[in-house]
């Protein structure tokens, strides 16, 4: 693995992060700045976090503890979805759910590759 590009898990991050990105332009006006914003923000700082990690792999610590943000920012960004679809301010349940199960997923993607490290790298 040369870039932090190779890694399935920033793949699948910054597919996520902008997918969050262009939902939550589509929220009413009052929601645009509040959870929005905050939806935006917890989404690329999963893809954030892993690549920082990687720049810092070299210190197997830093880059596990990198890796852990970027999975509690996984955890936020469920709980943002989680709040604009139970307050109704998004209503496209299907795209909500398949969020949910791609950000849970990822979770559990960072988590297996959390443990890789702390047992594969010196």
């Amino acid at each position: 693995m040369k870039s932090y590009r190779d890694l399935e898990i920033y793949q699948e991050s910054k597919r996520l992060a902008i997918e969050c990105h262009k939902l939550s332009l589509t929220l009413p006006k009052f929601e645009l700045y509040e959870e929005g914003s905050q939806l935006r923000r917890s989404s690329k700082s999963v893809t954030s976090a892993i690549i920082e990690g990687f720049g810092r792999r070299r210190y197997k610590a830093d880059y596990i503890k990198h890796l852990i943000y970027a999975q509690a920012e996984c955890d936020e960004t469920i709980l943002h979805l989680d709040f604009l679809f139970e307050t109704e301010s998004y209503k496209d349940e299907e795209q909500y759910k398949s969020l949910i199960g791609d950000y849970d997923t990822l979770s559990k993607r960072i988590n297996k590759f959390t443990q890789w490290v702390e047992e594969n790298l010196k």
